[in-house]
């Protein structure tokens, strides 16, 4: 994309001479228009028009494209002028592809058993243009879908095949804090000493994980605390792979980690890789600085 622009106007021309060519020819829809697929539709888009159920029913119009699409093995028909165009741009550095919009025009209601044909045309290519993904074209193809021949709609899609822009690399996003207040604040403060302090109350002597302003079991506001071992098992986990957080990486493995003192914590196993973390593992604690200000208690993952 780095071209002079007289080159830039000549590949702009080679990808002119495309508008007009077929995308695809003498389609046939794999299934005719059927209930249960517009059943699926309308529970999926929550519409409950009864022109849609009973003896006389009809598709929705924005089913239009439903019954052309050819699934995962494709469609035959796919014209030779359309993956030329679609390599031509590859080739210009245009690799990424997002689809941008539709347009649909309806001529005559679809009916359950109608038997679906049609036609797509390459309607036009854009002049070369540079947007937030990236510079590319935008191409546009024409479907007409025909019913017992009769021409039954028109959809217009269009997408942008673009060379990614290049991105300014962030700073580094810093973890979130933990919230500090008054109930937790010495657990935080023994974690900076890298101790980790479990409460315990000192009516009944039981131990209590997270810090709670009062026990739960006798209901005395009174406790002390003792520092674990640092031993524990994993009690359970999860893999996190998605949503990506700012700060973090996925895939990362969060374990619900039973202490040899009987309580749980929730934190990171580390140490070994995320898909070899098991219920039961051994894990060992350790603490580790994130930043200038940010010490956290992680479960070291021990072989057995």
């Amino acid at each position: 994309m780095s071209a002079e622009p007289d080159v830039h106007e000549e590949f702009d021309a080679r990808l002119k001479a495309y508008e007009g060519r077929p995308a695809a020819v003498t389609g046939v829809g794999k299934d005719p228009v059927n209930a249960p697929m517009i059943r699926h539709w309308c529970e999926a888009m929550g519409d409950t028009h009864p022109a849609y159920t009973g003896p006389d029913a009809v598709a929705p119009p924005t089913m239009l494209q439903v019954w052309t699409m050819g699934g995962l093995s494709g469609h035959p028909g796919r014209a030779a002028a359309y993956d030329e165009l679609l390599g031509l741009l590859d080739e210009a550095g245009c690799t990424a592809v997002v689809a941008t919009d539709c347009e649909q025009e309806y001529l005559r209601p679809l009916r359950p058993g109608d038997e679906i044909t049609f036609d797509s045309v390459i309607e036009s290519v854009s002049d070369r243009k540079t947007t937030k993904l990236g510079t590319g074209y935008f191409v546009t193809t024409r479907t007409d879908v025909r019913a017992g021949g009769e021409l039954a709609g028109t959809h217009r899609f269009r997408i942008l095949k673009y060379a990614p822009a290049r991105r300014p690399e962030k700073p580094r996003e810093r973890r979130p804090r933990p919230v500090v207040n008054r109930d937790n604040a010495g657990f935080w403060e023994g974690v900076a000493r890298h101790e980790l302090l479990i409460q315990r109350c000192t009516a009944c002597r039981a131990l209590r994980f997270p810090w709670l302003p009062g026990c739960n079991g006798c209901g005395s506001p009174d406790w002390d605390t003792v520092e674990a071992s640092g031993e524990g098992t994993v009690y359970s986990y999860v893999v996190m792979h998605h949503p990506p957080f700012p700060a973090f990486e996925p895939p990362y493995a969060v374990g619900l980690i039973e202490l040899a003192e009987g309580v749980r914590i929730v934190s990171n196993v580390v140490g070994v890789p995320y898909d070899k973390v098991r219920i039961g593992m051994p894990v060992r604690l350790e603490f580790r600085r994130y930043d200038e200000e940010l010490v956290l208690p992680v479960f070291q993952g021990v072989a057995p």
